[in-house]
């Protein structure tokens, strides 16, 4: 038979049973069977059994630890599904499909290695290549330290021209122009700001000097192995660091 289209006709202690058929599809002689009473706590889980037998508890169910339950609000609205445990098979299934996704991914990984190391084979092709592309990249960044540099002593010689004009007014510093103190001001922060950018550059450098050691070992490595053809790579001549 049809579930009643208005519930409020029905007992207040089992509208909540009618909400539950209705969220599983179930008829009403179904959950008619059912005498779980109303839970307290407003939650309610329900499930099939292995009887068709629908089944209410005001906590997870027993006897469908390996059914579906679901949780629902005390209107019926599913709150969430609870689903069984994988069984065996599917735990098995599960630990294939992870070691095969960790084999893939690490073939990948080697496969992006071995590109990679191409690539730095293809552009040093000895050691001597490599000092070279280190010396220009070393150089490009002591160019820019070095203008940082001379705007620095810029900034130094303005400080020393505004300090004396500020010594006219060392009886009462605070009858200075307006204009002196925000000059002053604006030196500081930009002495400020150009320290923390010679810094930035120096860390640079650093950085420039421990990727191309880096790379230095790696290479080392692949040019005494030997190549395709049985010759050796990287035949010129070591330079030392």
């Amino acid at each position: 038979m049809p579930c009643p289209s208005r519930p409020v006709h029905v007992r207040a202690s089992r509208r909540w049973l009618i909400a539950a058929a209705v969220a599983l599809g179930l008829p009403c002689t179904t959950w008619a069977q059912s005498t779980a009473p109303r839970p307290a706590n407003g939650t309610i889980y329900t499930c099939i059994d292995a009887q068709g037998r629908l089944l209410s508890s005001d906590r997870p169910i027993a006897e469908c630890r390996d059914r579906v339950q679901r949780e629902l609000t005390p209107t019926g609205t599913v709150r969430r599904v609870i689903p069984p445990p994988p069984t065996p098979e599917e735990r098995e299934r599960e630990r294939e499909a992870a070691r095969q996704r960790s084999e893939a991914e690490a073939a990948a990984r080697a496969a992006e290695e071995r590109r990679r190391e191409q690539l730095l084979l293809t552009r040093y092709p000895d050691e001597a290549a490599h000092q070279r592309a280190r010396a220009t990249a070393l150089q490009q960044v002591q160019a820019v330290i070095d203008s940082a540099r001379q705007h620095t002593a810029q900034l130094e010689r303005e400080k020393q021209r505004l300090d004396e004009e500020l010594e006219f007014y060392r009886r009462d510093p605070h009858s200075a122009p307006p204009a002196l103190k925000q000059r002053l001001a604006q030196n500081a922060e930009q002495r400020q700001l150009q320290a923390q950018f010679l810094a930035d550059q120096e860390r640079e450098k650093t950085r420039i000097e421990e990727r191309y050691d880096a790379e230095l070992r790696t290479l080392r490595r692949l040019w005494a192995a030997p190549a395709a053809d049985g010759s050796a790579r990287g035949a010129a001549p070591a330079v030392t660091r």
